[in-house]
């Protein structure tokens, strides 16, 4: 049986994956898929991979693509969720920003340099026609530190997915003032390309049984109620998460992926154009 370890963020978008395992689908196909949660998001996994501390992930694609643009040797093999992950915009319930033109040149929190919550203040900025040099940060490696940094004024705003925060802004510890979605699909599976090239048959059959799940997640009876359950959400939030939430089960197209490029570039995340071939195998 082949042990193949695989990440990705602690979040509703991977339940599918603990499902699958759960019920044995991968151990029957002869896969000893190891799954590990990593809270520090998509710049942490970005670095997990370059180290070989695992052989796939579950990541932001705007995070693995600046990553392998800086030299990370690892390869997108398909769209994981295809819609856009919706960014919201926090900042502390008792700070006196009303609005997103009052952060202008305020201090953003950020996980970690390279992921998301960095990258997505560019695009932020971009909306807003600020200059990116405009933009500073804090890093805070988690939600917790977030939550800290904000409240101790050390950082001046968080972003980060509106429905994975909804519990702190309904215990009143944070404030959202805006939600900025990403401009792309969010979620790519990606894989460290020595190990794909080793183990293809492998990784194609793991893939099929994900997108298997993914393609009747939605039906699966009472999975509002578990999400609820599982990440301390209010059911008609998690109602309208699943409502908004498309998972993909394909590879992405030459063309998706040059727009993608074209947005990267525009917002100051890549500076020059990738090979789609070099990237998406």
């Amino acid at each position: 049986m082949k042990t193949t370890r695989i990440i990705g963020v602690p979040e509703h978008f991977n339940l599918p994956w603990q499902l699958t395992i759960d019920e044995g689908m991968f151990h029957q196909a002869g896969i000893n898929l190891q799954w590990t949660d990593v809270p520090e998001g998509t710049g942490k996994m970005c670095e997990m991979l370059r180290n070989n501390e695992t052989d796939l992930a579950v990541i932001l694609t705007e995070g693995i693509i600046k990553d392998i643009a800086n030299g990370n040797e690892s390869v997108i093999l398909q769209t994981y969720v295809k819609s856009p992950l919706q960014w919201g915009i926090h900042v502390h319930a008792e700070s006196p920003y009303k609005h997103i033109t009052d952060l202008f040149g305020k201090t953003a929190a950020i996980s970690r340099y390279g992921s998301g919550s960095e990258l997505m203040t560019y695009v932020n900025a971009s909306n807003q026609q600020w200059a990116f040099d405009s933009v500073k940060f804090e890093v805070v490696h988690t939600i917790d530190g977030a939550v800290e940094a904000l409240s101790n004024n050390k950082a001046d705003y968080f972003m980060w997915d509106r429905f994975m925060t909804q519990p702190i802004v309904d215990q009143g510890i944070f404030r959202r003032i805006g939600v900025c979605p990403t401009p792309w699909p969010c979620f790519m599976i990606v894989a460290r390309k020595d190990f794909y090239t080793q183990n293809k048959a492998m990784v194609d059959n793991l893939l099929s049984i994900i997108n298997q799940t993914t393609s009747e997640f939605k039906m699966i009876p009472s999975i509002d109620k578990t999400l609820a359950s599982v990440f301390n959400q209010e059911l008609a939030d998690i109602q309208q998460w699943l409502q908004i939430t498309q998972w993909s089960q394909k590879k992405m197209t030459e063309s998706q992926f040059n727009t993608i490029i074209s947005d990267l570039i525009k917002f100051n995340i890549i500076t020059k154009p990738l090979a789609y071939n070099d990237v998406v195998l």
